[in-house]
């Protein structure tokens, strides 16, 4: 008895030790495919594994119970209790290897193909031997579960396919959980001869063999006779997939291996995506666009577009972290601080006439002026001159710094000594996430935070302005005049918005916040080329307003607490004094016939009528010149009225040609 226990604990310390030195190498289960997931675990993205193989990590809650019934049906009916391998399948495949003279069936558990997956050998009676010794090997050391899941990663499905998440997806375009019982049938049997069974080249063999496995699995009762018959009823999908390329441009940072999870939402991303190339087909071929959708609750980041795909586009690039000029985007951030700096009130009045500041002559968008205006509507109607006496008076330097620290540092050229005045209208540059994430700060509290993207983290929030001031821009804003062909369910207040464009139209922006989101829209070619007839309201606005479409309904915007009283002035900068004047044509002037004439005026208070010999000609509102086509030589009388009746006349003469 003791040489027999001796004998027993020599045998036992032997398999020890040779499990130590020997443990199973799970090198080729660990080397998976890259994968981005959004917040709800649906795929977003996929890299190949090293080879160039598809290969998914993969485990039994991945699939559905019926795909787990049925791949033990017909592979491995008594896998939950054998120690590896089945000796009553062994001795099964012995005598009939006997009495046919080959081998006709191997014999194989699961475990066994789990050992040869991770360990391919010829097949030979030594290699058979080996898998045996490393089934239960595995056994030993791995539950049930654990073992399915590496046969669930590792199955081969044929050309660079591994694993069934990953045949689920390159064969039906859905994940596991979505397939029906005869595309999981088909998963079963396609491992047998993954070569010979490829649907898309033999799809007869394909459906016998899927059938197969429903006959099987009826027998075992792992479908019912109805569902089976059903199964076998539907045809085999011969179409290869493309495997998912959501949010590429966050999806690539994470190519190095292994499950990433984010914030995106799927759906949400694959609407922005479709909506982005409905868009594409409207640009210029040079142009591109990125898009960001940030969550007010938590600034993460809810969809992401870096750019739209193409080598002319600049497709590879993510534009979403691209410097790039704003333009008067910027504005209302610089109106929230000097709330809070008590430097002006939305009811402060501001003069939009030409003015000088130590040698900057700024210019509104249209080249006219309005006259005397509110901060408020100054900031609504984005005006230049008001935004500059405004930065003014807060100070250039304090803005910057205010930009700084709030994580939207402003880049300026290494030639520039410092910031000036040019910053209130964005002569800077800045991206397009830095611009979402300070507009996400005027939805509620004022606090800004960096976007986040990645599941699990928490978006680290800091103070950028007031509650009230944030409340009080976003109430301005809201304001806005809604441009054409905005959907009904976005018109004010449920969104607030500003536009943007830059210098030379080489930028267009939109920033839109609504009760629970924040849009971030940028249009323009990647290389800073001027795009002639570009502006934020004309080509990123509609773009934003569709991206906000895609959104569920948000509600009207939180009401605006008060601004706490302060000394703020009644009026910022010199009086609106400027008398309405004629600057073109000076009285007296002779024009020769043939071409149009530009009448332009300048002072006054908008808006302004033209009159040529006592009648009315077109204008556009708001504007201080319009165009006039003499209908032959003559002499003539141009009178400008303003909103306060008062008058400017010239008299002009016309010559023959």
């Amino acid at each position: 008895m003791r040489r027999a226990a001796l004998a027993l604990a020599l045998l036992v310390a032997g398999i020890a030790g040779l499990d130590r030195l020997f443990p199973p190498n799970l090198s080729r289960a660990e080397a998976v495919s890259a994968e981005v997931t959004d917040r709800d675990g649906a795929t977003l993205a996929v890299f190949p594994a090293p080879g160039g193989v598809w290969r998914l990590r993969t485990t039994v809650a991945d699939v559905p119970p019926a795909f787990v019934a049925m791949l033990l049906a017909r592979e491995d009916a008594r896998f939950r209790w054998h120690p590896g391998a089945d000796p009553l399948a062994l001795a099964r495949a012995a005598a009939q290897a006997a009495r046919h003279g080959r081998i006709v069936s191997g014999g194989s558990t699961i475990t066994m193909q789990v050992a040869r997956l991770l360990e391919p050998r010829p097949r030979t009676v030594l290699a058979k031997v080996v898998e045996i010794a490393r089934a239960c090997q595995l056994e030993v050391r791995y539950s049930k579960d654990e073992i399915l899941g590496l046969w669930l990663t590792l199955a081969p499905f044929g050309g660079n396919l591994e694993g069934v998440r990953a045949a689920a997806l390159a064969l039906f375009g859905r994940p596991p959980a979505g397939l029906d019982p005869a595309e999981l049938a088909l998963l079963v049997a396609l491992p047998q001869r993954p070569s010979a069974l490829r649907p898309d080249r033999f799809p007869e063999r394909a459906a016998a063999a899927r059938d197969r496995v429903l006959d099987i699995a009826e027998a075992a009762g792992a479908l019912s006779p109805r569902a089976a018959a059903d199964a076998r009823a539907a045809p085999v999908e011969a179409a290869r997939h493309a495997m998912p390329r959501l949010a590429w441009h966050l999806a690539v940072r994470e190519a190095g291996g292994g499950r990433v999870a984010t914030t995106l939402e799927a759906p949400l991303q694959a609407a922005l995506e479709r909506l982005g190339a409905e868009i594409a087909a409207t640009l210029d071929e040079r142009a591109n666009l990125a898009v960001v959708v940030l969550r007010n609750a938590d600034r993460t980041i809810a969809a992401h577009l870096g750019a739209l795909p193409g080598e002319t586009r600049g497709g590879a690039l993510d534009l979403a972290h691209a410097v790039r000029s704003p333009g008067s985007s910027f504005k209302p951030f610089l109106y929230a601080l000097a709330f809070d700096a008590g430097a002006v009130r939305p009811e402060t009045r501001i003069a939009d006439l030409p003015r000088r500041f130590d040698g900057y002559a700024p210019e509104n968008f249209d080249r006219g002026f309005v006259g005397d205006v509110t901060a408020a509507e100054a900031l609504r109607l984005s005006l230049n001159l008001p935004a500059v006496a405004v930065a003014d008076a807060f100070g250039p330097l304090a803005f910057v710094a205010a930009l700084g620290r709030a994580g939207a540092p402003p880049r300026f050229p290494p030639a520039q000594s410092g910031p000036g005045l040019p910053v209130a209208l964005g002569g800077f540059g800045t991206t397009l996430m830095e611009a979402t994430a300070l507009a996400a700060a005027l939805a509620d509290d004022g606090s800004v935070a960096a976007p986040v993207w990645r599941a699990g983290k928490t978006a680290a929030r800091q103070p950028f302005v007031s509650r009230e001031a944030a409340g009080a821009v976003r109430a301005i804003l809201a304001g806005s005049t809604p441009p054409p062909g905005m959907p009904p369910q976005l018109h004010p207040p449920r969104i607030a918005w500003k536009t943007g464009t830059s210098w030379g139209h080489r930028d267009a922006w939109a920033l839109g916040v609504s009760a629970t989101h924040t849009v971030g829209v940028w249009v323009g070619r990647p290389d800073g080329t001027p795009l002639p007839g570009q502006t934020g309201r004309a080509t990123a606005t509609p773009l934003m307003l569709r991206v906000f479409a895609l959104l569920p309904d948000p509600g009207p915007l939180p009401d605006a607490p008060p601004l706490p009283p302060a000394p703020a002035l009644a009026r910022l900068g010199p009086a609106s004094a400027d008398r309405l004047r004629l600057i073109f044509p000076p009285d007296g002037a002779a024009l020769a016939a043939g071409a149009a004439v530009t009448l332009r005026a300048a002072g006054g208070q908008r808006p302004l009528t033209w009159l040529v010999d006592g009648a009315p000609i077109a204008s556009v509102r708001h504007r201080r010149d319009t165009a006039w086509q003499p209908p032959g030589p003559g002499f003539y009388r141009i009178t400008v009225v303003d909103a306060e009746g008062a008058a400017a006349v010239a008299e002009l003469r016309v010559r023959s040609p």
